[in-house]
């Protein structure tokens, strides 16, 4: 259980991070969720439950000096997730430069102000947990960036795992994953990707945030696991 602990989760307000927030309050949990969206915040606060203690804030991930700000404001705590992260996909050569430049400040950057700024306000025998995704450990076509992004995170965190030791980093690799990153697309094209790809699954489906969110509490329990990579994936690496 993790009544008494205190849990920041940046990308807090949906998602993956918001269903991680539930699991966390419903154990008794302090909350405090940050995004960039204050009206995202107000529902996400009502979503985790109003017995619940939960603290919001509006950050842009993205802005060095504002996450300085924010861990600054905070007193001690003692698990960080950073689930926040806007990614995008092309095919190499027609992907702009700039294109390529703004994934890279939004999934790593991002994750590495938190971890840079937060990790001297965590309690040493906490965890931080960072994001990375398939891509990194499985080739596709049309995410060579996102894939070398997704690589420099899961490194980042092993290399921080021996830094920052006694705390502990670990890495969630999600797969597919029905989340609200994907509201941009047409329904029917959602539908239909996300039924192309469970057919081909052992699993049989795509994952939900909630499954993502269990393998983050697991590493929050679990002080014996460190510097790893968990793959939330339904075997999507096998085929």
């Amino acid at each position: 259980m993790l009544t008494g602990q205190k849990i920041v989760i940046i990308g807090g307000s949906s998602g993956i991070g918001l269903e991680t927030a539930k699991l966390a309050a419903a154990e008794g949990a302090e909350i405090i969720i940050a995004s960039r969206s204050a009206h995202k915040l107000e529902q996400a606060r009502s979503a985790i439950g109003a017995e619940a203690k939960v603290s919001t804030y509006t950050l842009v991930l993205t802005d060095e000096g504002q996450v300085q700000n924010f861990f600054a404001e905070l007193e001690a705590f003692d698990h960080l997730v950073v689930s926040a992260a806007e990614t995008s996909g092309g095919a190499f050569l027609s992907t702009a430069t700039s294109a390529a430049r703004q994934l890279m400040d939004n999934k790593f950057w991002g994750q590495y102000y938190a971890a840079k700024y937060g990790a001297p306000k965590l309690n040493p025998e906490g965890s931080l947990t960072l994001f990375s995704g398939i891509v990194a450990f499985k080739s596709m076509i049309g995410s060579s960036m996102l894939g070398a992004v997704n690589a420099a995170v899961a490194n980042l965190a092993g290399t921080l795992a021996l830094e920052l030791a006694p705390l502990r980093v670990n890495t969630v690799s999600p797969g597919i994953i029905d989340t609200p990153s994907r509201a941009g697309m047409a329904e029917e094209a959602r539908n239909s990707f996300y039924s192309s790809i469970a057919a081909k699954l052992p699993v049989q489906r795509v994952g939900t945030a909630a499954d993502a969110a269990q393998g983050v509490l697991y590493l929050m329990h679990n002080r014996f696991v460190t510097g790893t990579v968990l793959h939330i994936e339904g075997g999507h690496s096998l085929i």
